[in-house]
């Protein structure tokens, strides 16, 4: 039976864009804490972040699995030397801010470093920003694993089984170094896999492709792109039907 699952606490509304100063925590304060717990330190930054991700697998014919999984948190951490203190939480909070602060503050200890500058930014765009999950909608998904189920079986008859899964994610993230300087980043990541198991004369093999990247599920979806992928998961499966055992024990060399 497909199954759901979900995780994570508040802020999670699929619509709105990630913003926890403006949600959850008040920039000058966490500014303050994070700059008591690296004064005297190398390096260090409040890393915050927000990830959704949902997975559809299609096995046998049939909707295997439907998930749904959505976290946030953040994560502290104070570098002196060779010596790293790292704390995080789940909860994006002020209090739980401070807990973190306290324990990667041990690393510091009286300090001594000098913080290193922050990296320079190139705001160079690799990828879109856009929510690869809305990029489709749950029946045409599923609508989509139905037709490559169907086209892998129909390429060859020696197909007996297909599987198919389709997967999307979002991961938001903002970091904020001690010296007030605060970069934001969108990451999607989308991802086809394709699995096919071939039976000849008793003997069944299986083959697998697949692929994807940070970009909307517009390009996956595409029938030219899976299909290829539905026929190399096949030629490896076939591949493999004529594999012979590899040689073994002593020989000369």
């Amino acid at each position: 039976m497909p199954s759901s699952t979900s995780n994570g606490t508040s802020n999670l509304n699929k619509s709105s864009a990630f913003r926890p100063f403006e949600a959850a925590l008040d920039r000058d304060d966490a500014l303050k804490t994070l700059r008591a717990a690296t004064h005297g330190a190398d390096d260090g930054e409040l890393f915050l972040e927000r990830r959704r991700a949902e997975v559809l697998s299609f096995d046998d014919g049939r909707l295997r699995t439907a998930s749904y999984d959505a976290s946030e948190g953040f994560g502290l951490r104070a570098v002196l030397g060779e010596v790293s203190g790292y704390a995080h939480s789940t909860e994006i909070s002020a209090t739980a801010l401070r807990r973190a602060a306290e324990t990667a503050r041990l690393a510091v200890g009286d300090g001594g470093g000098t913080l290193a500058a922050a990296p320079q930014p190139t705001n160079t765009r690799l990828y879109t920003d856009e929510d690869p999950i809305a990029g489709a909608s749950f029946p045409v998904k599923i609508e989509t694993l139905r037709e490559i189920d169907s086209f892998a079986r129909d390429l060859d008859s020696r197909v007996v089984q297909v599987s198919a899964t389709l997967a999307a994610s979002l991961q938001e993230i903002e970091i904020l170094r001690p010296d007030g300087v605060s970069v934001r980043d969108v990451r999607p990541m989308t991802r086809v896999s394709i699995s096919v198991i071939v039976e000849q004369n008793g003997r069944r093999e299986s083959g697998s492709a697949g692929g994807g990247g940070r970009a909307s599920l517009d390009g996956i979806m595409d029938p030219a792109d899976w299909q290829s992928k539905a026929r190399e998961a096949l030629r490896i499966a076939i591949v493999n039907l004529d594999a012979v055992p590899a040689p073994a024990g002593v020989m000369d060399v």
